[in-house]
């Protein structure tokens, strides 16, 4: 596809932005008191609770707090066609 043939697709549709965040790898320090750094290798958050609950923001398999785990960002581009939108009722 060209550069001409985007440009038309984006102008009879709405692009969209979308983002996703996840949590991946647990980043606490257990050794910080002692002077080391070891992180006990939690690879995932996992809530340990329902959503909205103070568990949802404890991690199960690690029992640190969300903030501890590495934040990611996935931004996906979206395009939604609006051309079979009728304006008429």
């Amino acid at each position: 596809m060209n550069l001409i043939e985007k440009q038309k697709k984006i102008s009879s549709g709405i692009l969209m932005k979308e983002r996703i965040i996840t949590y991946e790898d647990c980043r606490k320090n257990h050794a910080a008191s002692i002077g080391k750094y070891a992180v006990d290798g939690c690879c995932e958050f996992m809530p340990a609770g329902e959503e909205g609950s103070h568990g949802a923001l404890k991690c199960a398999a690690c029992n640190c707090h969300r903030n501890f785990h590495r934040k990611v960002v996935h931004q996906f581009l979206t395009y939604a066609d609006c051309s079979s939108i009728s304006s008429t009722p």
